[in-house]
């Protein structure tokens, strides 16, 4: 722990609990970072880069490690949308076809659904959710059949502190012939990752969360099963070679869905949070997330004019709350006039679950292993201030 506080000093200066928006880099992420700039304006974007080539290239095996899948099956972006999206666009879909989503489906995800499916003649339909958790057992069951092409699965919404059931929903979906789609970007960097245990088909992920890793960075990993069906629409030199005046050849791997130009030095700072997360341990990771959120959650119960709204069978590291009498707006600004830094999810964000539950807005509160228990009770306390005026 001592490392990790020496390493985020940013966490020593206010009560932190926004990582689950964009959290705090690490020294040695941020060093990488740095010194690739400072490089780049000593002898140039294109030499920097080849310096650092081999570096760049054994990411992939680094988030092999990470994600458990293969090196050729992942791919780099600049942020978690950008790879769903880029997924989602190479997935053929034609009128008739029909796609799933949890209630939980996030805004971000849903709009390319609706469009898509408008301009093509496709369903998107709601599998409900239960007491559990997002994807009812019984209901997605009832809803697949062979003109499901796609479930798309949010590991763990932005609105509440609940984790899919993501394995069971994979078995069901491909028993019935569909892709799984993972939005994984509340997940990497908070819980232990395995992409072939969890049997998903594509898996997207951000590096400014969870993970600590750069803004503008994303990862995206494309199994067989989903590599032999979806066909992308694009590519540039990166994903392809010109081979005559009228003919190209795609990559066969992954690699297909990126474009050549990217921040290097944001890439290899990811490389470097993803080095960092595995040095410390995917599985006491997410103890240390889950335990810290349990604790707050349980504080912020037992306070009068406190709600909290998270629910679902397996709590994740988001805690979801409300102050009787004050907006959640207000809640944000009063708590970061005392150096805390919460965040608020709004209906727009994951429209279904927020209007079946009669919610407009939340505060969220997302604690990651460098918050200590002085800082959890502090936060709790100003909580507790807020509540009685």
């Amino acid at each position: 722990m001592d490392k990790v506080l020496t390493d985020t000093p940013g966490a020593a200066e206010r009560v932190f609990l926004n990582s689950a928006s964009c959290s705090l880099m690490p020294a040695p992420v941020l060093a990488e970072v740095v010194a690739h700039l400072r490089r780049e304006a000593e002898i140039g974007g294109s030499e920097a880069a080849a310096e650092r080539a081999a570096d760049a290239e054994a990411g992939y095996g680094v988030f092999a490690e990470l994600l458990g899948c293969r090196p050729d099956q992942v791919a780099f972006t600049d942020g978690n949308t950008r790879s769903w999206l880029t997924a989602f666009d190479a997935l053929p879909l034609a009128a008739g076809d029909r796609v799933l989503v949890g209630e939980v489906e996030y805004g971000g995800n849903a709009i390319p659904l609706l469009m898509r499916a408008e301009a093509v003649g496709a369903e998107v339909e709601v599998v409900p959710s239960d007491a559990d958790g997002p994807f009812s057992a019984d209901a997605l069951q009832a809803m697949l059949d062979e003109r499901v092409k796609l479930v798309s699965v949010v590991h763990i919404p932005t609105n509440g502190g609940v984790v899919a059931d993501v394995r069971r929903i994979s078995d069901a979906a491909h028993a019935a012939g569909a892709l799984v789609l993972l939005d994984a970007c509340q997940s990497v960097g908070h819980l232990a990752m395995d992409a072939e245990a969890l049997d998903v088909d594509i898996l997207t992920g951000a590096g400014r969360k969870w993970l600590r890793g750069p803004r503008g960075t994303g990862l995206l990993v494309v199994r067989d099963r989903a590599a032999a069906v979806l066909a992308p629409r694009y590519a540039d030199l990166q994903g392809a070679t010109w081979t005559g005046a009228d003919t190209y050849e795609l990559r066969s791997d992954a690699r297909v869905y990126e474009l050549w130009e990217h921040n290097v030095a944001a890439r290899l700072g990811l490389i470097a949070a993803a080095r960092y997360l595995l040095d410390l341990g995917q599985e006491a990771v997410e103890e240390a997330v889950t335990q810290r959120a349990a604790c707050l959650r349980a504080g912020l119960a037992e306070l009068p004019g406190v709600t909290v709204h998270d629910v679902g069978a397996r709590k994740a590291g988001l805690v979801t709350f409300s102050v009787d009498g004050h907006a959640a707006e207000e809640v944000r600004t009063l708590l970061a006039a005392q150096d805390i830094t919460v965040s608020v999810s709004s209906r727009s964000l994951t429209y279904h679950d927020m209007s079946r539950r009669g919610l407009t807005q939340i505060v969220r509160a997302s604690p990651h292993y460098f918050v200590t228990e002085a800082q959890l009770d502090a936060a709790i306390a100003a909580v507790a201030t807020v509540a009685r005026k």
